[in-house]
């Protein structure tokens, strides 16, 4: 399935089909258009078949859509000390059957993480970023930010936690017109690895501040994934201040301001990985992320 076709088949709920089932029934639609003698059949042709047999309301609720002409997603990801997971990561995101733009932020990383990076410098699908030193997730991303060329923008860590084969149950919202901006919640989605109790208990206590601050009803303000329309996040940058984790709150409390602003949960999974694996946050981060709700 080609994703220059622009179309996608995309996840309504989490108990829909998983990312390969999808694809593999719009590339088999596709086959079955070539092998009836339907030349050029791709991802388009597909998803018209599935439309008129099945429904475009029943496709919208299984998740089959139509990418917009010339549609390109923006995955900003920032990376220290991820020389282990990089290539697989990129591999992933590569392979999530939307097209993309990797715009990847080195913050400063002392393992092998600059060298390997430096492997996709000339890519056309690539923008590399290196910062000199490590100053913190929060001002990687604001680097990052200032590169965008997508219709809509994803932050992706650069470890394995997270799967891009996801990207497609995300963005949707916001392709169909219905969301500004979309929160992956780890916390409702069906394939969690569990690990530990009070890095859970102090996420949704945290989630719980926040949302008494900003009168949202979200399930999960320190989840990687966050997605946004472009223009949102252009907003947003100029005005970031948190360098480290900080902004995962920081980010959420400047979303809720927006007048009119709208916002969409999906579930996402999550491999959560133990410090001995190379997580880096730890409970200074959640006593200064308390304090970006109160401060933002």
């Amino acid at each position: 399935m080609s994703s220059s076709e622009n179309s996608f088949i995309a996840t309504a709920s989490e108990k829909d089909f998983s990312a390969q089932q999808r694809a593999q029934l719009l590339g088999e639609i596709a086959q079955s258009l070539l092998a009836a003698g339907v030349h050029g059949a791709g991802a388009h042709d597909a998803v018209a078949v599935a439309e008129k047999l099945l429904g475009v309301t029943v496709c919208r609720r299984l998740g089959i859509y139509r990418l917009p002409e010339n549609f390109l997603l923006s995955v900003v990801m920032p990376v220290f000390n991820e020389a282990r997971t990089i290539d697989e990561i990129i591999r992933r995101v590569r392979s999530c059957g939307i097209p993309v733009e990797i715009i990847l932020v080195d913050d400063g990383s002392t393992d092998g993480s600059r060298a390997i990076l430096e492997k996709f410098r000339s890519d056309a699908d690539v923008t590399l970023i290196m910062h000199d030193t490590n100053q913190g997730k929060g001002a990687a991303l604001k680097s990052g930010f200032s590169k965008l060329r997508g219709d809509v923008v994803l932050v992706q860590d650069a470890d394995l936690e997270y799967d891009p084969s996801e990207y497609s149950r995300l963005i949707q919202p916001i392709v169909e017109g219905q969301a500004d901006v979309v929160f992956g919640s780890r916390f409702k989605g069906d394939n969690q690895r569990v690990l530990y109790f009070w890095h859970s208990a102090g996420n949704k206590f945290l989630t719980l501040v926040s949302n008494v601050f900003t009168n949202l009803n979200l399930s999960d303000i320190e989840t990687c994934y966050k997605v946004f329309r472009r223009e949102i996040i252009q907003q947003i940058a100029p005005t970031l201040q948190e360098k480290r984790f900080g902004i995962e709150p920081e980010l959420t409390a400047k979303v809720a301001r927006i007048p009119g602003i709208r916002i969409y949960e999906r579930p996402i999974s999550y491999s959560g990985r133990t410090y001995a694996q190379g997580k880096k946050i730890g409970w200074r981060d959640g006593f200064r992320a308390l304090w970006c709700i109160l401060k933002y």
